[in-house]
């Protein structure tokens, strides 16, 4: 399976080599800002149910701001890690995030709480300071796990209320059985990121 992985995934032996170059060489040998267009890009996009609240209107006055999670430097990137082992990371070859993860989960969250409480949720750094609660947190893992030939998505979260207490919790959903091609990756990562942002919806909307 690894040596399938390596030959699927982006993340080759040329960037070492480019490394080796000088800083000069390496952006202009290893740094394409004009190659070609991917064919298709991948996103999230909620699937739970619409509910009385989806228009952000609340009854109890509360306000709940969903805020960027922060990323390890593999996911700052709008690219799709693969955990080849436990001290190698490669990119599947083909799978291009439409944005980077980060603020695609961070949408993801907060439409999914907006869908599942009745609570005006905010996901726009604009308006976030008129929030009596926030959610943050750490996107550790939206990545292909080739071993076990499993999506993985992880987050560490950070629930902080009107009083300024702080709970934490760790999340993580994953689907295995996945073939490791970005047609069959990208699907499967945006049902576990559904399946992990209603996890986290529930937990906000029940702490006290």
């Amino acid at each position: 399976m690894q040596g399938n992985i390596g030959a699927r995934c982006a993340w080759k032996k040329a960037f070492a080599t480019c490394l080796g170059t000088g800083a000069a060489l390496a952006l202009t040998g290893c740094i394409s800002l004009g190659g070609p267009t991917p064919e298709s890009l991948i996103t999230l996009t909620p699937t739970a149910p619409m509910g009385q609240s989806a228009q952000g209107s609340s009854s109890a006055g509360q306000a709940i701001a969903v805020l960027a999670p922060e990323t390890p430097a593999m996911l700052d990137v709008t690219r799709v890690p693969v955990q080849v082992s436990e001290t190698k990371i490669e990119y599947l070859q083909e799978a291009y995030w439409v944005e980077k993860p980060a603020r695609l989960f961070r949408r993801l969250l907060g439409e999914t709480l907006r869908r599942r409480g009745d609570v005006l949720v905010l996901d726009n750094d604009d308006v976030t300071q008129l929030a009596t609660q926030y959610v943050r947190g750490s996107l550790l893992d939206m990545t292909y796990d080739a071993p076990t030939s499993s999506v993985v998505v992880r987050f560490d979260a950070m629930r902080t209320n009107e009083a300024g207490d702080v709970v934490t919790r760790r999340f993580e959903a994953r689907e295995s059985g996945v073939a490791p091609e970005a047609e069959f990756v990208g699907p499967a990562l945006n049902r576990a990121a559904n399946t992990l942002a209603g996890e986290v919806a529930d937990w906000v909307l029940a702490t006290p």
